[in-house]
């Protein structure tokens, strides 16, 4: 009966283990469509996102959480003209991307904006209340996407009142 109990006990914890691993990594994220509106830079002049021309668009999501957002693509844009027009990040960190995407790799992306071989610019400041979306491009073209919560995000999902200078958030914040 000892050694029914314990490959018992070892097949439920094996069972959710792997329902684990695959409810992280598959089962929330869906694909996102491309509708020409996904790859948007804040314009320095105007502080408002405009829309970059881009080509072999793919982007992941999840409702589960706002930061699990990642795409990529490629532009024909070159870094002077993008960094001439466009508000430019400071320190951005790429969020890991579950394996199977395999467009966007995260080391990647931190290794190229580390030696200047890409430079990443604001997307959209709130795209939802505290989550910012991020663009780095390589100077190659190629291009992505993830979201980042922000100094108002930070505070706010933390349960305190909103700092001097951020938007009020939405009720149930």
């Amino acid at each position: 009966m000892g050694k029914f109990l314990v490959i018992l006990l070892l097949v439920c914890c094996a069972v959710a283990g792997v329902s684990m691993y695959y409810l992280q990594v598959y089962a929330f994220y869906e694909e996102v469509p491309e509708t020409g509106d996904y790859v948007r830079l804040t314009a320095i002049v105007s502080g408002t996102p405009e829309g970059l021309p881009y080509d072999r668009f793919e982007a992941i999501d999840s409702e589960s959480s706002p930061i699990r957002y990642r795409a990529c693509f490629t532009t024909d844009m070159g870094f002077d003209a993008l960094s001439e027009t466009y508000v430019i990040m400071d320190n951005p960190v790429p969020r890991v991307a579950p394996k199977w995407f395999e467009c966007f790799d995260a080391k990647e992306v931190g290794g190229a904006l580390e030696n200047g071989a890409a430079l990443a610019f604001m997307g959209e400041e709130n795209v939802q209340y505290g989550i910012d979306r991020i663009v780095a491009i390589h100077e190659d073209g190629r291009g992505w996407v993830w979201h980042e919560i922000n100094r108002c995000g930070e505070v706010v999902f933390d349960g305190n009142f909103a700092p001097e200078g951020c938007p009020p958030p939405p009720q149930g914040y």
